[in-house]
């Protein structure tokens, strides 16, 4: 029986991978930063009819040594996922050292431990937060970390990123590396944790968004992300290359389209200019941390994912209905 790492267990993403992971009839070690939450992924499993007889949770983190060993022992491939992520958070010190310290720290001990592969999580943030202002991106498009409006976050999967591949290189390629690049990620959680990206579609849902703010996002759905980086683990084909995820680009008065024609009554009727949207930035922060991307196209193919991994998304539609029923039936929108 092949076994896979997957780091951040108990993130959005790392848990529907262990989720498939298992049900494929793999061995699976997890890491968690906090012993304590590991009773959470446990239970998200079994509530999901997920046999953990091959499972294994291990505690250590991004930014120490400690446990990566015990962890990486006896394992085929890892599932690099693990990396900072807030809506909260805008500083460079919570997300830029700690990812690219992450990315070199497990492909270090992947290659002490003769990992065959590593699919890396990485994201669109490394592709197109750039200032070319053309549309239309593919995995050949790198964000630029110079770039002065660059997010931390954007920042840190592109320099992440850029690590993981300059490892590769300068160490004579110890392992295959493939990178998955996914747009905002929704659909519905394993866990009670809906995860960071979902906010997007809460904040529509719920009503906190009362107009709908001329922005543009790729949207594709968590199991797809999850099913993705195992396809790539398991197709030689995709060794070397990175991967763009999304099912298809939607404003967010598509968004709050959608979640109206679907019983959320919350969701905006209407929505502003860009204009208007860069007036109210100054008294939002939330809305603030948005400027440089209000009515910009930002749009990218999914081609090489479908052609290569023979990826197979559900419509982007159905994922955030499933989410925003998930956040109504959690008590997260009032």
């Amino acid at each position: 029986m092949e076994k896979v790492l997957v780091t951040g267990a108990t993130g959005y993403i790392g848990l529907h991978c262990i989720h498939q992971l298992l049900n494929q009839g793999y061995a699976v070690n997890g890491s968690v930063r906090s012993p304590e939450r590991k009773d959470e992924i446990i239970n998200a499993l079994k509530s999901h009819n997920t046999s953990i007889e091959h499972l294994n949770l291990f505690t250590f983190n991004l930014t120490e040594d400690t446990g990566w060993d015990d962890g990486m022992e006896g394992c085929d491939y890892l599932l690099h996922v693990a990396s900072p992520i807030s809506l909260e958070r805008t500083d460079e010190a919570y997300f830029v050292q700690p990812a690219i310290d992450g990315v070199n720290r497990a492909l270090s001990f992947a290659k002490k431990h003769n990992i065959k592969k590593v699919v890396l999580t990485s994201s669109v943030a490394a592709i197109f937060d750039t200032l070319e202002k053309k549309t239309h991106f593919d995995e050949s498009d790198w964000s630029d970390p110079d770039n002065p409006a660059i997010s931390a976050y954007s920042k840190s999967k592109t320099l992440a990123e850029r690590a993981a591949w300059e490892f590769v290189e300068k160490d004579g390629h110890p392992f295959e590396l493939a990178v998955i690049n996914p747009a905002l990620v929704v659909g519905a959680s394993l866990s009670g944790d809906i995860g960071e990206s979902n906010k997007a579609v809460e904040m529509v849902a719920s009503g906190r968004m009362p107009v709908a703010v001329p922005m543009m996002f790729g949207y594709v759905d968590v199991r797809d992300v999850a099913a993705a980086h195992i396809l790539a683990m398991q197709t030689s084909a995709s060794n070397g290359e990175r991967f763009a995820l999304v099912e298809k680009d939607l404003w967010y008065t598509d968004v709050a389209k959608i979640l109206r024609e679907n019983g959320f009554d919350k969701a905006p009727t209407m929505g502003i200019p860009v204009w208007l949207a860069k007036i109210l930035a100054n008294f939002n922060k939330e809305l603030k941390l948005t400027l440089p991307y209000l009515g910009r196209t930002r749009s990218i193919k999914n081609t090489k994912a479908k052609e290569i991994l023979g990826w197979d998304p559900r419509p982007a539609e159905e994922s955030i209905l499933d989410i925003a029923n998930q956040m109504k039936d959690l008590g997260i929108l009032k």
